[in-house]
């Protein structure tokens, strides 16, 4: 009997140092799903800094904080608000602005193309994404955690197909393809009076002729939509030709498209629903052959690497790989181009980085590219230092929070003692990205010959082993007491509410350490 309860006592204790030590991505992913909170969005507007006087984190040191956002598109069904990177210089390698786009369920981002290349993090919900890829229609659906990248000048729409979630996408925008005319530039295929399409710039008459209809059939076209670019596809909010659509299943769905852009002939006896189609197939016929110039055609799925060359790039879920460091402080992931084969069309790479409640990335440098990162869940603080030693920032941050880091600058991000800090983001180079740690047992420290190193910090040799040895952990680090920043008087009433849950029973102390 005590040998069962004492049994229990230790499953329990293992319990609570599963939660307390880390999680794992699996596991981050549920957490996304069943949150309930919604994003600030980097909602700080352009505006603030001209109503209010410049302010003291843009000019002061936080000066790496994105905060100046822009909102692009907004809808009753949905937004989508862009973070502006700052201007060129040689500092900024590489700039690169962070896009946020909020769908509510059942809606439609209609097609366009843009003048800038996107990668796609799916940060929460469901979507079905179509694009054109070498003159084909290519439909993937994506879920949480999955990364996708459309090429500039790619014609593509975004479908949130949950019933009762909103989809949330956080994604970069490559500037250096782009026209210059803003943060980047949309061209709608579809559109009417709002947003307008880019057929809206032909003349009737060449229109009429290019489509072979009538001009009236034209007007009516270019005239009926008026909803904005990202509208609602279900029958209760908006009936419509993308609501009929959308409600086909996929395979019908495509089947539709061969038959509206003439590769399958309708079958001689047509029923009732096929003749009330009917008439709104003429303009999806015209349109893909006209404008796309595209044959419709069901891809088989490509690999999570990216397909061969004959396939179609599929998605990455960045949630379904084993991170590539993890220890009881957290844990981190890096795609590259050897792990996704599309980010080598951008230059681009992904991370993912969770570091559990008081605890720290290790200061590193990145020697091959500049980093921009977007806080997901927590709060805590981010250090950057200039070459000459001095800091550039020591800022706290939050949910939402836009940073980035330019390559060089020695840099480390620290958990608040209260909670985990996640962070996702893009750097500037698709190669394997190979940070150079200042402190831990992985330190560089640690590498460079004790003589030449002791000679520059002018102590002995002894002493400086002793202190660059003093760290067994690498990469991620825990926060002493001695090191950690101060508790609030907010925060240490959420530590002692903590501490009163998780208090260890008598009996357990009896057994000693």
């Amino acid at each position: 009997m005590r040998s069962n309860y004492l049994l229990s006592l230790l499953t329990f204790l293992l319990a609570l140092l599963v939660v307390f030590h880390g999680v794992v991505p699996a596991t981050a992913r549920r957490q996304l799903e069943e949150e309930e909170g919604e994003w600030d969005w980097g909602r700080r507007s352009e505006d603030d800094d001209d109503k209010k006087g410049r302010s003291s984190r843009a000019q002061g040191e936080e000066r790496f904080l994105l905060q100046r956002s822009k909102q692009i598109v907004k809808t009753e069904a949905g937004e989508m608000r862009v973070v502006k990177s700052v201007g060129g210089g040689r500092i900024v390698d590489r700039p690169m602005h962070i896009g946020f786009i909020t769908m509510e369920p059942q809606t439609l981002y209609v097609p366009q193309y843009i003048d800038s290349s996107l990668i796609l993090f799916v940060r929460r919900g469901e979507a079905r994404i179509g694009s054109i890829y070498r003159d084909d229609l290519v439909e993937k659906k994506l879920k949480t955690g999955d990364i996708y990248r459309i090429s500039a000048g790619s014609t593509f729409y975004l479908e949130n197909t949950r019933e009762r979630q909103r989809l949330h996408i956080v994604c970069s925008i490559d500037p250096s393809e782009s026209l210059g005319l803003g943060s980047f530039q949309s061209f709608f295929i579809g559109g009417g009076t709002h947003p307008t399409s880019i057929l809206e710039g032909f003349n009737r008459e060449t229109l009429a002729n290019a489509f072979n209809v009538t001009e009236s059939e034209v007007e009516e076209i270019l005239n009926k939509q008026r909803g904005g670019p990202i509208v609602f596809v279900s029958d209760s909010h908006s009936p419509s030709l993308w609501a009929k659509f959308s409600q086909l299943k996929e395979q019908d769905r495509l089947q539709q498209l061969k038959r509206m852009a003439g590769f399958q002939p309708a079958p001689e006896e047509e029923d009732e629903q096929e003749q009330e189609q009917e008439e709104i197939t003429w303009s999806w016929r015209k349109l893909l052959n006209s404008v796309f110039g595209t044959r419709i055609e069901k891809r088989s799925r490509g690999s999570g690497r990216g397909g061969s060359s004959s396939e179609s790039p599929d998605s990455y879920n960045i949630y379904d790989r084993s991170p590539d460091f993890q220890n009881n402080y957290g844990w981190s992931v890096a795609l590259d181009e050897s792990d996704y084969i599309p980010l080598k069309h951008s230059g681009i790479g992904v991370y993912l980085v969770n570091l559990t409640a008081g605890s720290m990335m290790a200061p590193h440098l990145n020697p091959t590219a500049t980093e921009y990162g977007i806080v997901l869940r927590g709060s805590g603080r981010i250090q950057i230092v200039y070459p000459n030693g001095t800091s550039a920032m020591n800022a706290k941050v939050k949910q939402g929070d836009v940073f980035w880091v330019p390559k060089y600058f020695a840099f480390c991000q620290i958990s608040s003692r209260t909670s985990p800090l996640e962070f996702f983001g893009f750097t500037t180079s698709a190669r394997k990205n190979r940070p150079q740690f200042l402190v831990g047992s992985n330190s560089i420290l640690r590498t460079l010959p004790n003589p030449e190193l002791a000679a520059a910090f002018s102590v002995s040799e002894h002493k400086l082993k002793r202190f660059t040895e003093a760290q067994s952990e690498a990469v991620i680090l825990p926060m002493t007491g001695e090191t950690a920043p101060p508790m609030k008087k907010e925060e240490k009433k959420v530590m002692k509410f903590d501490l009163k849950l998780v208090r260890v029973p008598k009996v357990i102390k009896r057994f000693g350490d």
